[in-house]
């Protein structure tokens, strides 16, 4: 059976949202090979979400959850809130996360990055390197993939803009 995709998490299965493991699926009850890892934000907390049940928007309908804080969330139109709230798997990050958006719509979550990997586009971050009130030195010389200061890289997916939000622990 092929795995869902996400369209604003198209890297999910790469970033250690989901791991392998054999469980039967607090959802859907099918036994599945692969558990989600990440936040949900409800009353009651799953044993096993399968990815399936993430995507058809069941996870978030039977637990009366969310996958990302709406507070997190750029200002979009609902329809496309609605799918990062309760059919896009969130990542993990130290703090709340936050989903940036552009061209009106979320952006799609690429990968964690350092400053090395972020280089290539600096122009195009130095406006959100800004918004959070960090120098652009400070950042060139401590952010990183899986330190106390980590970037999440997110892409336009309508003009191919890079947005960057950094959290630090």
């Amino acid at each position: 059976m092929c795995r869902p995709t996400f369209k604003y998490h198209p890297n999910a299965y790469e970033l250690d949202i989901f791991i392998h493991e054999e469980g039967e699926c607090s959802v859907c009850n099918q036994l599945r090979h692969l558990k989600y890892s990440a936040d949900f934000y409800s009353e009651e907390e799953p044993e096993y979400i399968c990815p399936w049940c993430i995507a058809n928007g069941l996870a978030a309908e039977k637990f009366a959850g969310s996958f990302n804080d709406y507070i997190g969330v750029e200002v979009i139109p609902k329809d496309k809130l609605d799918e990062v709230l309760y059919r896009t798997p969130s990542y993990i990050s130290w703090q709340q996360q936050v989903w940036l958006s552009h061209c009106n719509e979320p952006c799609a979550f690429l990968a964690y990055v350092g400053a090395k990997e972020i280089l290539p586009f600096w122009d195009e971050l130095i406006e959100d390197i800004e918004q959070q009130e960090l120098s652009a030195d400070f950042v060139k010389a401590n952010l990183s993939k899986d330190g106390d200061m980590i970037g999440y890289l997110f892409e336009c997916l309508h003009c191919s803009k890079k947005r960057l939000h950094i959290d630090l622990n």
